[in-house]
């Protein structure tokens, strides 16, 4: 049996803690015996989240278990953590076989120096601050998630839930973990290096009408022609002023943003249709099967028919 505990203290958002912890609830309901889930704050009394909600503590840290998944979730608390919290991780982290943090919880390992000279990620608002307070942390923002050796960093809330179902499928297999991802109605999981934001989250909305209109454009059409200059004629600007324009008001240059937008569009094909690599690659603009391979191994790491295989194995079988 593998004990899953979970460090709390006050401010911890409520999420972070409960959103993994369902995950392994649901592994130990779907095969008994092989999670026992445990939480601890730094003296055994009820914290209170960001949210207004109370926690109740199995044990005070000193009294706790030794853990299998260390978990160490995110929130306000983790702006000012309290001195003995961060010593207890300094001391017990290294222990742990897997030590796994949510949202800003990266940034307690961090202030332990557990994350010195490891690859790391949380929520994206708080990259710049990890990058600069600790810049022995090789801090990576765009991940869901990033494992590295024994130690797993996670963005925001629902990675926390991408990183525990894939932990579940290391342990226990791919069944499992879709029987709980059906349970919680989620994906299955996503990979880990799928981006934080969408193109369109990601890029700002341009101020000016025909540069939001060629934004939607994109979106609307990823297999149409894409060049600069046709979509600068679109918005009725010379293709040197439109391609300036556009990484002025959105923050990305016209050909990443276009990239993105194909990338995800490709993806919610492979993942919710039966439609072939080739027929999505010509509708989604990449032309050929080898150029869309090229960009899914660029920019998530595996290639389409494995990226498949991991949301829709029937498909890919």
């Amino acid at each position: 049996m593998r004990t899953v505990l979970a460090v709390l203290f006050d401010g911890v958002q409520s999420l972070d803690v409960t959103g993994p912890l369902e995950v392994f609830a649901g592994a130990e309901l779907h095969a008994p015996g092989t999670y026992r889930i445990r939480t601890a704050s730094l003296d055994g009394a009820p914290v209170r989240t960001s949210s207004g909600l109370t926690l109740v503590p199995d044990h005070s840290l000193t009294a706790a278990p030794a853990s299998h998944t260390l978990l160490v979730p995110g929130g306000h608390g983790t702006r000012n953590p309290a001195p003995e919290v961060v010593a207890w991780l300094r001391e017990h982290g290294p222990r742990a076989e897997r030590l796994v943090s949510v949202c800003t919880g990266a940034i307690l390992l961090a202030e332990a120096g557990l994350l010195n000279g490891r690859r790391a990620t949380t929520h994206w608002a708080y990259c710049p601050k990890l990058a600069r307070d600790h810049p022995a942390v090789e801090v990576d923002p765009d991940p869901i998630y990033i494992r590295d050796g024994h130690i797993a960093t996670s963005a925001g809330v629902t990675s926390g839930i991408d990183l525990a179902l894939a932990l579940v499928e290391e342990d226990l297999g791919r069944e499992v973990a879709l029987s709980i991802a059906r349970h919680l109605v989620v994906f299955l999981r996503r990979p880990g290096n799928q981006a934080q934001f969408s193109a369109q989250l990601a890029a700002q909305t341009a101020r000016r009408e025909p540069l939001r209109e060629v934004q939607q454009w994109i979106t609307e059409h990823p297999g149409d022609d894409l060049s600069v200059e046709r979509l600068a004629a679109r918005a009725s600007l010379s293709p040197r002023h439109f391609a300036r324009a556009f990484q002025a008001e959105t923050g990305m240059t016209p050909g990443r943003y276009v990239d993105r937008v194909r990338l995800e569009h490709a993806r919610r094909l492979l993942e919710d249709t039966s439609d072939g690599v080739e027929e999505i690659s010509r509708t989604c603009g990449y032309g050929t099967s080898e150029a869309m391979r090229r960009a899914f191994v660029k920019a998530l790491g595996t290639a389409p028919a494995e990226y498949r295989r991991r949301f829709r194995p029937a498909l890919a079988d």
